[in-house]
C-alpha cells in the first residue's frame, strides 16, 4: 500500500487494514455523492444530472495529481505502477456494453453494492445480473478468447500512445475537466427547465 509500506512508514501486515478502510470510505463517498440513485447515474445520459461525471472527473484529477506529485517527492515510483494490458477490440466493445448497462441498469458494479448496502431491491436485481454475466464469460471464455486478446497493445498509457509527458497528460484530462464541468452545468440548465417536477 504505497507509499506507507514500501518507505517503511508501516508494515506490510497493515495492507489488508488498509484496504478495508478505502473500501469503507469508498462506498461511504459513493453514497454521499448520490451514486446509490439509479436515477441520478442515469441522469447523465439524459442531461439533467452530471453529479456521476463530475465525481469520476474529480477523482480522476486528484488521482492524477497527487500520483505526479507522489513521484516528484519520491514516496512512489510510477515506473512501478502496474498497467493493465490494452485489448483494444475487447475494450472497446466491453465499454459499449457498459454503457448500455448504465442507461438500462442505472447502475455499475460500484455503485449497485452501494445501493445493495441501504436495502435498494433494484440494486439486487443488478447485481444478480452481473454474476450470471460474469459466470457466462467464465464459462464461454473459450469461445472468444482469440477476440478477447485482439488487438493487444500492450501494457500501454496515453502518453506513451500520444509521445507526451505524463505532466503534459494530467494539464489536458485537468483541462478536459473544467470544460465538462461548465458545459454540462449550461446543459442541466436547459434541460431542467423542461423537465416535469412531479415525474422525478
Amino acid at each position: 500500500m504505497g507509499p506507507l509500506i514500501p518507505q517503511g512508514i508501516i508494515t506490510g501486515q497493515w495492507d489488508f487494514v488498509i484496504a478495508l478502510l478505502i473500501g469503507f470510505a469508498f462506498g461511504f463517498i459513493l453514497e454521499a455523492s448520490g451514486f446509490s440513485s439509479s436515477r441520478n447515474i442515469a441522469g447523465v445520459f439524459y442531461g439533467y444530472n452530471f453529479v456521476v461525471l463530475r465525481v469520476f472527473f474529480t477523482a480522476l484529477i486528484v488521482a492524477m495529481v497527487g500520483l505526479l506529485y507522489f513521484d516528484y517527492f519520491g514516496w512512489i515510483n510510477l515506473d512501478l505502477v502496474y498497467i493493465l494490458p490494452t485489448y483494444i477490440h475487447s475494450m472497446l466493445l466491453g465499454g459499449v456494453l457498459m454503457g448500455f448497462g448504465f442507461v438500462i441498469g442505472g447502475f455499475c458494479p460500484g455503485t449497485s453494492f452501494t445501493a445493495i448496502a441501504i436495502g435498494k431491491l433494484d440494486g439486487i436485481v443488478f447485481i444478480l445480473g452481473f454474476f450470471v454475466g460474469i459466470a457466462i464469460f467464465s464459462f464461454g471464455f473459450p469461445l472468444y478468447e482469440d477476440f478477447f486478446t485482439a488487438g493487444d497493445m500492450g501494457n500501454i498509457t496515453i502518453g506513451e500512445i500520444l509521445g507526451l509527458s505524463n505532466q503534459i497528460v494530467t494539464l489536458g484530462v485537468v483541462l478536459v475537466a473544467l470544460v465538462a464541468f461548465w458545459g454540462t452545468w449550461l446543459i442541466e440548465k436547459r434541460v431542467r427547465k423542461t423537465i416535469n417536477p412531479f415525474k422525478f
